[in-house]
């Protein structure tokens, strides 16, 4: 279950690996801050908020906006003052959350943290190319690989404690599962689906007439072959050019729209176990057995359960936190430095 990776993404996703994977290239312009004086130009220390007694600065609200617009596609250049306004507002309340679930995070013991920081450090790192890609994404956001550590340190213990303190206290009951089920059937249909298996002789649509002809021909022999009691699956193995051939031919379920017309048409039309007749097609020609058909039907409430209390879970998680960052915000001083 990945509900917990979800629900924390979403809640620190200002994280290390955001800033440097979600936002190489992308570009904000700064905003003046509130407090500076007349003429004087933004400095990217200036405290923009601060949590009880800890600054939150104009560069981490800079790079906070940047992550937004990026994983929104939403480029700085064409955003209005009241859409400007939202994106800086929506930063300043995840960085303020973050900063947070932090404080209330570091009270509790992670065992190994350093070590473990320093390896996940040495993962994201190992995602870029070369040293060089490494750097220019650093310098693109403006960062250090000290402040690389200081994300991922933060990651670690706000994940630590949204685990500990929400998703461990999570629970979907059954009761709660199945009245999701009976109040949302429509979105538990599922479409006729049939299960097949082909031969494919290739023949590309630029190939010449002599070629399609040695083709059909090579394909029609097979058939032969199927018809006299060849074993499909092993004939498929050696003579198919699809790489469904390691399997078989096998395609596994597939529904109505994810086949060439004429395949699906051939496929649908098929009785389990029976073999069509040489089917061409924009790829070749094929030869088709249908393993099994599902009629369309709604997807049993025990087959669908786990998604469910998936989905359920992650919904849960989610208010959660919110609901937690609440009460953080409310016992603590929460000050708001930048207008």
């Amino acid at each position: 279950m990945n509900v917990f990776k979800t629900a924390r993404r979403q809640i620190i996703a200002l994280s290390a690996i955001a800033l440097l994977a979600g936002t190489a290239g992308a570009n904000a312009a700064p905003t003046a801050k509130a407090d500076a004086k007349a003429g004087e130009a933004p400095s990217a220390t200036t405290a923009v908020a601060r949590v009880n007694g800890v600054d939150i600065t104009r560069a981490e609200l800079e790079r906070a906006k940047k992550i937004i617009l990026s994983r929104n596609q939403m480029a700085s250049a064409a955003m209005n003052d009241e859409m400007s306004k939202k994106v800086e507002e929506a930063a300043l309340n995840q960085l303020i959350a973050k900063e947070l679930l932090f404080q209330a995070g570091k009270k509790q013991e992670i065992k190994d943290l350093d070590k473990k920081i320093q390896e996940k450090v040495a993962e994201h790192k190992a995602r870029f190319k070369s040293q060089a890609d490494y750097e220019k994404a650093l310098k693109e956001m403006d960062m250090t690989e000290k402040e690389v550590e200081t994300f991922t340190r933060e990651d670690m213990v706000i994940g630590n404690l949204i685990e500990t303190k929400i998703v461990a206290n999570t629970k979907i009951t059954d009761d709660e599962a199945k009245k999701f089920y009976n109040d949302n059937k429509d979105k538990f249909r599922r479409e006729e689906a049939v299960r097949a298996s082909h031969i494919l002789v290739s023949a590309d649509q630029k190939a010449s007439p002599e070629e399609k002809k040695k083709a059909k021909e090579k394909a029609e022999a097979l058939l032969k072959q199927l018809k006299g009691g060849a074993d499909f699956a092993e004939l498929a193995k050696k003579e198919s050019s699809c790489p469904s051939s390691a399997q078989g031919g096998d395609l596994g379920f597939f529904g109505k729209g994810q086949m060439v017309p004429e395949f699906e048409k051939t496929a649908f039309n098929l009785k389990p176990g029976e073999v069509s007749d040489v089917v061409e097609t924009q790829f070749g020609y094929h030869i088709i057995k249908l393993a099994e058909k599902k009629d369309a039907e709604t997807v049993p409430f025990e087959e669908a359960k786990e998604r469910i209390v998936q989905f359920l879970t992650q919904q849960k998680v989610q208010a959660g936190i919110g609901e937690y960052v609440d009460e953080l915000r409310k016992k603590g001083k929460v000050e708001i430095l930048s207008k």
